[in-house]
């Protein structure tokens, strides 16, 4: 599907605040040193789709101006329905509603707003099912004004909202929530939270009494404490961990159904015997392999790095609580080298069960030694994100990045229409990352990479990929 296929037309951009004033004590949000790492100009996009009767089957040639004129009522009523449930969600995520503060040390919880926009598609969604390409997605998610002078030293300004949402309306009675939620405030755990929160509030009519859900604590500095850059000698945050290379790059959707994920499995089992191999473990080398090999310009493979997360409220000792809000990961990196294959110096191979196993190794050394008690040690884990940027300044090395959103339950986000059908991710926008979300299933995976167009067209024909995953498959 072509992307200027999909026209989406803006209809109403509003501000939703906060259905009731953040108390003056919440009026602040200090940012922890892990929030510090996080680029501000970066924001976690995700879409959620919603068939016409949770289903694909309505037409947009078959309709009578009486059902239109239904159908559209209808939709004045779901958008109605999301603003005032939105409202009350934000009562409980109320740093989305805020401002970064000029030093983006901090959130200002004046209840500036999220931004609310509603868009109409001239298209119906079985035709987006029918070729789902992530570049064409792009306009189903709300944009957030460009980096400007309005802020500090990296351009950011300090009056963007730190979340947006987008109702698409298809002509099919279909539906689309776009979201696009700033990474300094949340990682994937809370998000997934907000839009539990949100879908239940909406189900429950806005009766708070009837939602059942744990109400986030937005105090991670507390157990994270941050560093002050403004008075040190330390970089400025523009030059944290998770730099993003927005270089000329494209987006391609991966699909690993469950049977071929548990063949990966079950053939890559005795290299962690006795230990199983997860499924996003085994995507993920698979992924890290191929893009290795289709990286490299001649035969010779370079070395490369891959940056994995690890949620540390699970990885505590105690664990934290699960409703701790913000960015609560920690960062583990891999390298890994090719190996010679025969006599010949110039014939390098990657042995998919090494790599396996290297990254298992790695990422189990790493928790070992990754700061996991309190009192959390800052500048420990600043020292680490320093030492990653270092490596990542390594021209002769391949860097590749990933986000892991599996087991979040973005599936069961029912807002009164059913569960969605679909949830996906669209263009990244950013060279050498990729993400990994769940299949509906919850057994499958879908990946969505992002290569220059040069090392995209190498990878996405590795035979070895190819026997695992589709590429670009109609939804289901």
């Amino acid at each position: 599907m072509a992307t200027d296929l999909v026209k989406v037309e803006i209809i109403e951009r509003q501000t939703v605040k906060p259905s009731s004033p953040t108390p003056h004590s919440s009026r602040t949000v200090q940012l922890s040193v892990l929030d510090q790492m996080v680029q501000s100009h970066v924001y976690a996009q995700t879409l959620f789709f919603y068939s016409a009767n949770n289903n694909i089957t309505c037409s947009e040639g078959g309709a009578t101006s009486t059902d239109m004129a239904a159908m559209r009522m209808k939709e004045r009523d779901y958008c109605q329905d999301l603003i005032r449930s939105l409202a009350k969600t934000l009562t409980h995520f109320y740093p989305l509603a805020g401002r970064l503060s000029k030093g983006h040390d901090m959130i200002q919880c004046t209840d500036d707003g999220a931004e609310f926009v509603t868009a109409r598609v001239k298209c119906s969604l079985s035709q987006i099912f029918e070729h789902p390409d992530p570049e064409m997605l792009t306009g189903l998610v709300p944009a957030i004004g460009q980096p400007d002078g309005d802020g500090d030293g990296d351009g950011v300004s300090t009056r963007l909202p730190l979340l947006a949402v987008q109702a698409n309306l298809f002509e099919c009675g279909g539906i689309t929530i776009g979201l696009n939620m700033s990474h300094k405030v949340i990682d994937g755990i809370t998000a997934s939270a907000f839009i539990s929160c949100w879908a239940k509030t909406a189900l429950n009519d806005g009766d708070d009494d009837q939602v059942p859900f744990m109400v986030p604590k937005f105090d991670a500095a507390s157990y994270f404490p941050p560093l002050d850059f403004l008075n040190s000698s330390q970089p400025s945050s523009a030059e944290l961990v998770g730099i993003i290379k927005q270089d000329k790059c494209i987006t391609k959707r991966f699909v690993f159904d469950a049977s071929k994920i548990a063949t990966l499995q079950s053939n890559l089992a005795r290299a962690l015997a006795p230990h199983a191999p997860t499924r996003v473990l085994v995507v993920s080398a698979l992924i890290w392999k191929c893009a290795m090999e289709a990286s490299s310009k001649t035969s010779n493979i370079p070395p490369s790095s891959i940056l994995l997360t690890m949620d540390l409220r699970r990885w505590f000792e105690p664990p934290l609580p699960q409703n701790l809000a913000g960015n609560v990961v920690g960062i583990l990196v891999v390298t890994a080298t090719a190996s010679l294959k025969g006599q010949e110096e110039s014939n390098e191979t990657i042995d998919l069960k090494d790599l396996v196993a290297k990254l298992s190794k790695g990422i189990a050394q790493q928790k070992e030694t990754y700061p996991t008690k309190l009192p959390f040690d800052s500048n420990e884990a600043w020292q680490r994100a320093q030492e990653y940027n270092k490596l990542r300044g390594n021209v002769d090395m391949y860097h590749l990045c990933s986000g892991i959103w599996c087991r979040l339950p973005f599936y069961e986000a029912d807002f009164g229409w059913g569960k969605p059908t679909w949830v996906s991710i669209p263009s990244i926008g950013c060279k050498d990352a990729f993400y990994l979300i769940d299949k509906r299933d919850g057994k499958g995976i879908e990946a969505l990479l992002s290569l220059s167009e040069e090392i995209m067209e190498h990878f996405e024909s590795n035979p070895e990929l190819l026997k695992y995953a589709s590429v670009n498959p109609r939804v289901m």
